[in-house]
């Protein structure tokens, strides 16, 4: 036995458990300016190619998901749309719109955190990064500080909640 559990040897986990904490890293820079706490990194050759944090709010642009924004930083440090010999590193499962755009750009592996039970695209609602009818597939590992990445969200979106019960209780 090779001492694996979900497709990840240990040597392996504790490498993809780095990168995802650079991931919750960007999620923060988020969550500081009011964004839901979505962070990710692209990792080529043991160093970080693109970071992006969710800033769909700030900048009022409904692509601006935190893949995206890793995807085309790591395309524009390669000088290419073509992320071969990459890894994604997201603490959020990727939605619809992302998982297209990584499998477009030919990102040989995604790793997530949590998986979004009301968006999943790699795994929860269906599958689009190893959908066997596309061009390209991109291999998932699920699950890699799970817990971390999703009490980011929990924790934001509680916040989130007592603040829009204290104001609605100041206008009573």
């Amino acid at each position: 036995m090779d001492n694996c559990e979900n497709g990840t040897c240990l040597g392996q986990q504790k490498e993809h458990e780095r990168w995802m904490s650079e991931a919750i890293a960007e999620a923060r820079k988020a969550e500081a300016l009011g964004e839901v706490p979505i962070g990710a990194v692209i990792v080529r050759r043991g160093e970080i190619i693109g970071r992006g944090y969710n800033l769909r709010e700030t900048t009022m642009d409904s692509t601006a998901h935190a893949e995206m924004v890793a995807i085309r930083e790591a395309s524009a440090a390669l000088n290419s749309w073509r992320l071969l010999e990459c890894t994604l590193y997201v603490t959020l499962e990727p939605c619809p719109m992302c998982a297209g755009a990584i499998v477009q750009s030919r990102v040989p592996l995604t790793v997530y955190g949590t998986p979004d039970p009301k968006a999943g695209c790699a795994g929860t609602l269906m599958n689009l990064l190893e959908e066997p009818r596309f061009n390209h597939r991109t291999e998932v590992i699920s699950g890699i500080m799970r817990e971390e990445c999703a009490e980011l969200l929990t924790s934001f979106f509680r916040r989130l909640r007592q603040v829009r019960l204290q104001k609605s209780a100041r206008e009573e």
